[in-house]
Formats: C-alpha cells, structure tokens, sequence
C-alpha cells in the first residue's frame, strides 16, 4: 500500500531560534505587531509503500532519528496517511 508520511521538526522549545527571531523583528519592522512568538521549523513529506500504516510510520521514525532531525536541538512530530 502507498502511504504519505508528514514529518515537522522544530526546534526545542527551550533552545533560542534564530531564524524566528529574525522573521519576528521584520515582522515588527513591517508594522506588524501582535506577533508574540515565531519558530521556524522543518516540513518533510515521505511517500512510500508498507504492508501497513504502523510500518509507514516506523520507517519515518527511523529516516527521522537516524537523518532527518537533530535530537539534541530539534524534535518531531509524525503523521502517516
């Protein structure tokens, strides 16, 4: 069966993001204010084949630990359809 599998990777909530705080103060220099809070994060799309949906998301947990994302600065988030 085919099976799309979504992967986010943000950064740790309590880690510092740069790339969010850069975006927030040109969205401040834009006028626009009631921004509180920006991170910037990561969005990858899998397609694969699997014997099942349990399968689908244990081989993007594996791409995602071994490859896709940082652990020690980033976490993930899988969704499988």
């Amino acid at each position: 069966m085919n099976f799309v599998a979504e992967i986010k990777i943000m950064p740790l909530k309590e880690l510092l993001d740069p790339q969010g705080k850069a975006v927030m103060g040109a969205l401040s220099n834009l006028g626009i204010k009631s921004i509180n809070d920006v991170r910037i994060g990561k969005h990858i799309q899998l397609n694969m084949e699997a014997a099942s949906a349990e399968e689908a998301r244990a081989i993007a947990e594996e791409a995602a630990q071994k490859l896709l994302a940082n652990q020690v600065m980033e976490e993930f988030f899988i969704s499988v359809s």
